[in-house]
């Protein structure tokens, strides 16, 4: 077996894993012991399956052998399979990190200031403007738009990170939303890859691609505002 292809196999596992424990703290009580059980399930399966969507992407990029012949259009594989697919790995892993560090450090938001949070955020950032960039010259709408979500959710994040007062239960949404993007991310690469071997006529259909977005957005809107803080608390500082 080629290494592409044991890398294939195991990020299966650990993407599979990840998209079903992914709806169990969605479906039940926040904060409850399932809720965090099936949470810390998703964020680890999903967090190696990013890894390994990093590692087949340098592999389609630079390896010796040509991926997917079938596909005519190099550079447009490229860009979906090599630097979209890089890019999705990264933004699942910042999302998983920083959806898990709000809560680690819910007392301490400068904890969040360190160099061990912000390369990561620097890095989907970096990657997702390359991505973006490469879906220009490509010409596909699909790169374009999961490069502009990533870089606004981290921008978001560097708002909440460093604004000085904030409520001190922001946190919460904050740990919502990046998990639900993680899922984003996650189902986004997950129909990438699956798509070419289950029906490769649809492989660059943007709008089957664009589902998970539609979905995780709704979800994150819904949960936004069920877990508004109320304005009978003072913001505080958490610097």
């Amino acid at each position: 077996m080629h290494l592409f292809e044991l890398l294939i196999w195991i990020h299966v596992v650990a993407g599979a894993t990840g998209l079903i424990a992914f709806w169990v703290p969605v479906a039940t009580k926040k904060g409850s012991g399932i809720h965090r059980k099936g949470g810390r399930v998703a964020c680890y399966g999903f967090a190696i399956a990013g890894a390994l969507a990093i590692a087949m992407a340098l592999l389609s990029l630079y390896g010796p052998e040509e991926r997917i012949p079938s596909v005519t259009d190099r550079e447009l594989f490229a860009g979906l399979f090599g630097w979209m697919m890089l890019y999705l790995g990264l933004l699942t892993i910042g999302f998983v990190d920083y959806g898990l560090a709000v809560i680690r450090h819910a007392k301490d938001r400068s904890a969040l200031r360190s160099p061990r949070y912000q390369l990561v955020m620097l890095a989907v950032v970096i990657s997702g403007a390359w991505c973006g960039y490469f879906g220009i010259r490509v010409g596909h709408p699909l790169m374009q738009l999961v490069a502009v979500v990533g870089i606004i959710a981290m921008t978001l994040q560097q708002v909440f990170v460093w604004r000085a007062d904030v409520h001190p239960k922001s946190y919460v949404g904050e740990h919502f939303r990046a998990l639900l993007g993680m899922g984003i991310s996650a189902y986004t690469a997950f129909l990438s890859v699956g798509l070419i071997r289950w029906v490769p006529e649809q492989v660059f259909n943007p709008l089957i691609w664009a589902g998970p977005s539609v979905i995780g957005v709704s979800l994150i809107i819904y949960f936004t505002i069920q877990t508004k803080p109320t304005a009978s608390g003072k913001a505080v500082s958490r610097a």
